[in-house]
């Protein structure tokens, strides 16, 4: 079993090694029903005792087969987390989804951060997932990122104005044990510590062996706010796994030399990049979980590997010395499974 680390205040904890399910859903790569169902049980006898979802991961997709993968589990051994912000409609046009992902069922997703949006949000997950509990409720793909900064600034005013108050009656209610926020970008999370308690973010890519802004100002604000963050996309896409993209699409010239540049020190000491990224966020404090998202269950095996793999301090060194890692780095000797 991984070491289990608490949410924030909470006294929830999560297994140090995640999953990720939005690969599951099948938008990106065609992923079966059976070869999800694999994937989550591959994970489960590999230790793993968090999951992770939302409704826009195959557009329903990935809480389906979540449920269906782990609902014979005992319920009280694992923990969930899935995330509101869009509601499914359904897609009354044959086709692909208006984003250009592939649709694994037929439904559209619509952005909806508001008091009822939520509320309702949550019900709609308890139906796919065909589950009676949610620990986890992440706020999904909120922030200019992902909206452009007039129209992230109407929905942050309906968050603040009435999803936070969906999101703290749930917590309060004992419906969820935590609540945060799920994105890929920092600029969000810092302005949301501004008005209001969270328990964790959910960061994708962004504190990452190939990136660690948040050293800067994010993590500080979390350490000193109690709020825990688990860290999504630790291979930045795939870039740090041998793959060409980067932020979920062809990685620019000055990513791909640094990444060129970690991977020549990673290789000096016979250590798989992979293995490297993958244990490189866990040293850092607040952070409670990574949550790689493989494809398959052979991707995921792979991934244990990788965990395991011995890691000299001189390699950290030499990346910090090279200007590849940031001085205040908590570097970790090694992570492991019990």
């Amino acid at each position: 079993m991984w070491q289990k680390r608490r949410i924030g205040r909470t006294n929830l904890e999560v297994s140090a090694l995640g999953l990720g399910t939005a690969t599951m859903g099948g938008t990106r790569v065609k992923v079966t029903q059976a070869e999800a169902e694999a994937l989550v049980r591959a994970a489960w006898d590999g230790g793993v005792r968090y999951v992770d979802t939302a409704p826009y991961y195959g557009v329903g997709a990935a809480e389906r087969r979540v449920g269906d993968a782990l609902r014979d589990q005992p319920r009280d051994a694992w923990v969930l987390s899935t995330k509101v912000g869009r509601l499914l409609h359904p897609r009354r046009l044959l086709g692909e989804a208006t984003d250009g992902r592939m649709a694994t069922l037929p439904f559209e997703a619509v952005y909806d951060y508001s008091y009822d949006g939520i509320m309702r949000s949550v019900e709609d997950s308890y139906q796919r997932l065909g589950l009676a509990k949610i620990d986890i409720l992440f706020v999904h793909d909120i922030g200019t990122y992902q909206h452009g900064p007039e129209t992230h600034a109407v929905h942050m005013r309906t968050l603040k104005d009435g999803g936070y108050r969906a999101l703290d009656e749930l917590k309060r209610a004992g419906v969820v044990s935590a609540i945060g926020i799920g994105v890929n970008e920092r600029g969000v999370l810092i302005e949301a510590l501004e008005f209001a308690d969270w328990d964790v973010f959910l960061l994708a890519g962004r504190y990452t062996l190939l990136e660690q802004a948040p050293l800067d100002d994010l993590l500080p604000l979390c350490a000193a706010r109690g709020t825990s963050i688990v860290v999504g996309g630790p291979l930045n896409s795939g870039i740090l796994a041998g793959r060409d993209t980067w932020n979920y699409a062809a990685a620019p010239p000055d990513v791909i030399s640094r990444v060129d540049a970690i991977h020549a020190i990673c290789k000096r000491h016979h250590v798989p990049l992979a293995a490297a990224a993958l244990q490189f966020p866990l040293a850092h404090p607040q952070v409670a979980a990574i949550i790689p998202g493989p494809r398959s269950a052979a991707e995921f095996i792979a991934n244990l590997g990788f965990m395991n793999h011995k890691i000299p301090a001189a390699l950290w060194q030499d990346l910090r010395t090279a200007g590849l890692l940031h001085a205040s780095a908590p570097t970790p000797d090694r992570v492991g499974s019990d």
